[in-house]
């Protein structure tokens, strides 16, 4: 294929990955956006069915939206709050008791925009154990979200952040560490 300048172009994605991903976006518009939030079996049931690798007790919420459930995992007691949006083609990993709460937003790839085509490019987004990912915070592509950290609300990470540790702003900055309970 050709762009407007005569170069050719590659599809970042081929005409399966596109079809598998309506697929599933038919599927859970039509079975799970609708369900009422306790029904968490159920939502985590279409998810697996679709390649996701999910613990137990999980809390997926309806109002998600979920870019490839074939590359996400989710540790048991974990959650996905309402609105979340899981933008993940380089994958995305969510530990055991972690929390992305309600309009965060993990976006799992970008362009390189120092190249003349704008590459794409995708990275795993990793979100270790007992983190916590506030309200309508933003998680940039190739973050590890280290385990016990958290990133406040409507704060951009686009650096890993350290275990056990609070996270606030644009950029977020480290605000102050965080008691770890687990070594009690």
């Amino acid at each position: 294929m050709k762009n407007q300048d005569n170069h050719y172009v590659i599809p970042v994605f081929s005409k399966v990955n596109k079809l598998k991903r309506l697929l599933w976006q038919i599927v859970w518009t039509l079975f799970c956006r609708w369900t009422p939030a306790p029904f968490y079996f159920w939502r985590t049931f279409i998810v697996r069915i679709f390649g996701g690798i999910i613990g137990k007790h999980v809390h997926i919420y309806p109002s998600c939206k979920i870019w490839a459930p074939w590359l996400l995992i989710m540790d048991d007691f974990s959650c996905l709050g309402p609105g979340v949006e899981v933008y993940n083609p380089g994958g995305c990993t969510i530990g055991q008791y972690a929390i992305v709460s309600q309009n965060a937003y993990l976006c799992g790839a970008t362009h390189d925009f120092d190249n003349e085509n704008f590459t794409y490019v995708k990275k795993k987004i990793v979100i270790e154990a007992h983190a916590w990912i506030c309200a309508k915070a933003f998680v940039l592509p190739g973050v590890c979200c280290g385990e016990g950290a958290v990133l406040g609300a409507g704060a951009v990470s686009s650096k890993d952040l350290e275990p056990w540790s609070v996270y606030a702003g644009n950029p977020a900055k480290f605000v102050k560490p965080r008691n770890n309970f687990k070594k009690q």
